[in-house]
């Protein structure tokens, strides 16, 4: 089995600024050695994923990645700029590296274009969001844009979190809940049912979405959640699947990424299935070596091992077993 990770991070020097935000959640020791190694894109890196028996990872800009941008001609710029270069670390090691691409969604049309080029033209294989830009969400009307081309390329978005616009009372007085401790997983998650019931996938049903650390808590609830929709008010809104865990298992993908545990993989392949798993590390904000341990050992099938760890992410990707490995 060859391992593919997806959610696998990185930055340029001229975008670290942007991840400042984030920087004031970490403690300062452990946000200066990620910071270093989201800069390394070949030694260390690579040296690191040899040693754990990582074949692949699909890399993506950092959270919040160019989407802290308040100027929407800089966000152009700067996304094709960092996607150029994206390019040109996948050509020199393209049996190792895959990437998504980086979106300019402070002007909808722009991204979508950007996101064709990628594609298209630069062998990008779909593109990650880090959660919402400026306090506009994946399901604002002038991003269907996006998703309208997303659907025509046949690639996925995968949503990463990122700060908030801001923070429900509950966690005041209480700082260090708010990031991936807490905080960001209740909004990333309640960003998937803002599509769902905003009617992105009813829009555009062979949509993807990519969703790290283990699905973010939504595999668990499903059951919860159609529950609860015959019984609310739905002010309005009908999905035309009627039940929201049916967009869940069907346009919903997720990544293990920063989740090495079994209960929680257990239970999302009784949820989702093991077609709709795919690896991920979260690198380097988890041990490489971790990951991979964790899926080789985990009390699931061979079968679905296989699939988790490479299968899946040949498909959604296209990653070929012939293209996977000998560039794009």
């Amino acid at each position: 089995m060859k391992l593919i990770a997806l959610e696998e991070h990185f930055v340029t020097a001229d975008l670290v600024g942007h991840g400042a935000s984030t920087a004031s959640i970490a403690q300062p020791h452990v946000w200066a050695e990620a910071s270093r190694r989201l800069l390394d894109l070949n030694e260390e890196r690579l040296a690191a994923m040899d040693a754990a028996g990582l074949d692949m990872q699909v890399l993506s800009l950092n959270s919040p990645g160019i989407q802290a941008e308040t100027d929407p001609a800089a966000a152009v710029r700067q996304a094709t700029t960092v996607n150029d270069f994206l390019a040109g670390v996948i050509a020199e090691h393209p049996d190792r590296f895959s990437g998504f691409a980086a979106l300019p969604l402070q002007d909808p049309a722009a991204a979508a274009d950007e996101l064709e080029r990628a594609v298209a033209q630069l062998g990008l294989r779909g593109a990650l969001v880090n959660a919402h830009t400026h306090g506009t969400y994946l399901d604002d009307p002038a991003l269907r844009v996006v998703w309208e081309r997303a659907e025509h390329l046949d690639v996925p978005l995968y949503l990463h979190p990122a700060n908030g616009v801001d923070a429900a009372h509950v966690f005041s007085g209480h700082p260090e809940l708010v990031g991936p401790m807490w905080s960001w997983g209740l909004d990333t998650a309640t960003h998937v049912l803002r599509l769902i019931f905003g009617g992105v996938f009813d829009d555009f049903p062979k949509a993807k979405l990519l969703l790290g650390h283990m699905g973010e808590g939504l595999p668990y609830v499903l059951w919860r959640l159609d529950s609860r929709w015959g019984f609310h008010a739905h002010h309005g809104i009908e999905l035309k699947r009627e039940r929201p865990s049916e967009y869940i298992r069907h346009n919903l993908y997720i990544t293990t990424s920063g989740v090495c545990s079994s209960a929680p993989l257990l239970a999302a392949l009784l949820s989702m299935g093991a077609d709709h798993i795919l690896f991920g590390t979260d690198y380097p904000f988890e041990d490489i070596e971790t990951a991979t341990q964790f899926l080789r050992t985990a009390p699931i099938s061979d079968a679905d091992r296989l699939k988790i760890g490479q299968q899946n992410a040949e498909k959604l990707l296209r990653l070929t077993p012939s293209s996977a490995y000998a560039g794009v």
